[in-house]
């Protein structure tokens, strides 16, 4: 593992075109470019995140290159993200990646998006990286599970969402109370001001499995029925609303963790993905240690959300094991966690 490999990794699975360029698991550069331009649909529309990935794509790419101070004569092979995502915006990214290592003669890496989650805690950053076995929580606007990780390429999935991610969830809770999209972020700010003070009933579902959709309908009654009272309730109980929907959410995640953690054993958690930057969620994950006997880990704030960095840690990894992919397969919009 010591020889010296330079990936680039490319991500285009949803509405952020990003690149980036590492040194075996430490990074050179991470780039991103965002979509703003949803904000008007209250959502990602496919065929506008297409389009304006293709329009970003070599900017991104050689902005890239250029502020990790390497030239593709020097890259080993290119990772990219192969599904899950939007068809349409994984054909562009797909199609560059195949395109550039068919032209370098370099080998081409097709990344799992949701494994390259898991996989940003072994960014050589300076933080710590979790020992094998860990266990991850990794939630997403279109994921939630709970992985056992034994090696870089060795996961399983413990539980899921049987519908709904936690994301989603958060996202659609904030679009009830009228706040414009992406919510998450929303909810999160508005409940610093506020105070759990309503109670939403969290769903019993069997084993390590999870299943929004019910709280979601909860959510959605309780402020039709308020709001038959008083047209103004949402806004003037928006931080105490926030307060309970996120507090519920994250109280149902690390309900199934705790779970997780007593039937395991492992005592080494990791969170990955999007959801893992709201503050609430990082606060209480912390406060496992204490009543769980566990150590935590949460990577940096660029390494939470969709980005390229974590696309090349998964793409060095894989080269290591030549687990290298195949120019002629198509993009999976749907693929599964164990599906080849």
């Amino acid at each position: 593992m010591s020889e010296r490999k330079i990936i680039l990794g490319i991500e285009s699975s949803c509405d952020d075109t990003a690149a980036a360029v590492s040194i075996n698991n430490k990074i050179c550069s991470n780039i991103a470019a965002t979509q703003d331009i949803h904000r008007e649909y209250g959502g990602v529309v496919p065929e506008l995140a297409s389009r304006a990935h293709q329009a970003h794509i070599v900017p991104v790419v050689h902005q890239a290159l250029e502020r990790s101070g390497y030239t593709l004569s020097d890259l080993d092979g290119i990772a990219y993200t192969h599904g899950p995502g939007l068809m349409g915006s994984l054909l562009v990214g797909t199609s560059f990646a195949k395109a550039m290592a068919q032209s370098l003669d370099i080998p081409l890496i097709q990344v799992h998006h949701m494994k390259a989650h898991v996989l940003a805690h072994l960014i050589d950053d300076g933080s710590p990286i979790p020992p094998f076995p860990f266990l991850c929580l990794t939630v997403s606007g279109g994921h939630t599970q709970i992985v056992q990780v034994n090696a870089p390429l060795d996961m399983t999935i413990l539980g899921q969402t049987l519908d709904d991610a936690v994301g989603e969830a958060f996202d659609k809770a904030a679009k009830m109370m009228g706040l414009p999209y992406p919510g998450g972020p929303l909810i999160d700010q508005l409940a610093k001001d506020g105070e759990p003070v309503y109670e939403f009933p969290i769903p019993k579902i069997e084993g390590l499995d999870y299943s929004f959709s019910g709280l979601k309908t909860s959510f959605l009654y309780f402020l039709q029925k308020e709001m038959r009272n008083d047209d103004g309730f949402i806004e003037t109980h928006k931080h105490d609303l926030a307060a309970s929907i996120q507090q519920v959410l994250i109280d149902f995640l690390l309900q199934k963790l705790k779970r997780a953690i007593r039937e395991t054993g492992i005592k080494h958690i990791a969170v990955a993905g999007g959801v893992s930057a709201n503050s609430s969620l990082r606060e209480r994950i912390k406060q496992l240690e204490k009543k769980e006997g566990c150590t935590t880990y949460i990577p940096a704030f660029e390494y939470c959300t969709d980005n390229a960095a974590m696309i090349c840690t998964a793409g060095y990894y894989q080269l290591l094991e030549g687990d290298l992919g195949d120019i002629a397969k198509p993009p999976l919009a749907r693929w599964s966690f164990t599906g080849s």
